[in-house]
């Protein structure tokens, strides 16, 4: 006699903003500290959270967990430097595993800086992908952007990556009178490496100097034409999920993405949401308004609650940023750091 057959239980309905846009992108940044100081992301003397305002590692998870069962397919670990977090291989560990169970990728932003020490284990947990942020090959200017940082053990670090079997996609703000001249020997050299390379215009996130980041911004759309110039770029319809717009350049066989904040917002297929180590939920990178999963959390809700307190966040999802950067707006268009969402 077979066994009756139960129908499975129906799955929540998936997050969707007010925009009819799907969220199926977390974005998680695992703590604000960083082991750099990057000019145009930080100012050199930060106060950081203290360590007892952070979620634990099983927090996270948890979040991460609800934002899979109403319909998150990638998850982005960022930080700060991801990598910094005690122990946190355990939750790349745990997250991995949810890989093909409601989980279809999960990908890391790092400076580079520990991945020769990760790398491997990176890619045991099912990482397939990671972005690198990396803003220029000449080793003084590197430790200037970053003003604490080495370029030689990120370069290790990279190696050790593609040792593993890590898809590298080299991340490079693009910094006017920094790093400009240096845009065609990156893509010869992500050519060389086998790296994809994606150029990003500085964003108005946190207090570095108002003129300071004015001075750095580059739009992209002059950047492009420039390098067409040199370059063979075909526009192509490749996507990560993210918000680049990739070119193949025929000369080395390898993508060049552009992310254009300002020039050329990407908010209209935006379909991310950005969770801090404190368990803020940001709806949208440039905007303030933010949804407290920590109190919850930490009330002892159960999952069901949790994912209504998420379907009440992503109802306030605005259609998008308003981030300029002229003359009349030197200040940062939101006051909180881009180490404190990651990106």
């Amino acid at each position: 006699m077979l066994d009756a057959v139960h129908p499975a239980a129906p799955s929540p309905a998936p997050l969707i903003d007010p925009f009819g846009r799907a969220i199926s992108y977390l974005r998680i940044s695992v703590t604000d500290r960083c082991d750099f100081r990057c000019v145009y992301c930080m100012s050199e003397d930060m106060s950081f959270l203290p360590k007892a305002d952070l979620l634990t590692l099983e927090e996270l998870e948890r979040l991460a967990g609800a934002f899979i069962s109403v319909g998150t397919r990638k998850i982005r670990l960022t930080g700060g430097e991801p990598l910094v977090r005690r122990n946190v291989m355990q939750l790349i560990d745990r997250l991995g595993s949810r890989i093909g169970s409601g989980l279809d990728e999960l990908t890391l932003t790092t400076n580079g800086s520990q991945l020769s020490k990760y790398a491997e284990g990176l890619a045991k947990a099912g990482v397939k992908r990671i972005n690198v942020s990396l803003d220029t090959l000449d080793a003084d200017k590197f430790t200037a952007l970053t003003r604490w940082g080495k370029l030689g053990p990120v370069l290790d670090g990279l190696q050790a990556a593609k040792a593993a079997g890590l898809a590298v996609k080299i991340n490079a703000v693009a910094l006017k009178g920094v790093n400009e001249d240096e845009f065609d020997r990156m893509i010869a050299w992500c050519g060389d490496e086998g790296f994809d390379l994606v150029f990003i215009e500085v964003m108005p996130m946190g207090e570095i100097g108002g003129e300071m980041r004015l001075d750095q911004y580059l739009p992209l759309a002059h950047v492009r034409a420039d390098l067409m110039d040199r370059w063979t770029l075909t526009e192509t319809g490749y996507q990560t999920g993210g918000p680049a717009r990739y070119w193949q350049v025929a000369e080395t066989g390898q993508r060049l993405g552009f992310i254009t904040p300002l020039t050329h917002n990407f908010c209209e297929s935006c379909n991310r949401v950005r969770l801090t180590c404190t368990g803020t939920l940001y709806m949208c990178l440039g905007q303030e308004d933010a949804a407290d999963l920590r109190a919850p959390l930490r009330e002892g809700r159960d999952d069901a609650a949790l994912v209504e307190v998420l379907r009440g966040a992503i109802a306030r999802k605005p259609k998008g940023h308003d981030f300029i950067i002229d003359r009349d707006h030197t200040a940062p268009a939101v006051p909180r750091h881009m180490s404190v969402t990651g990106g």
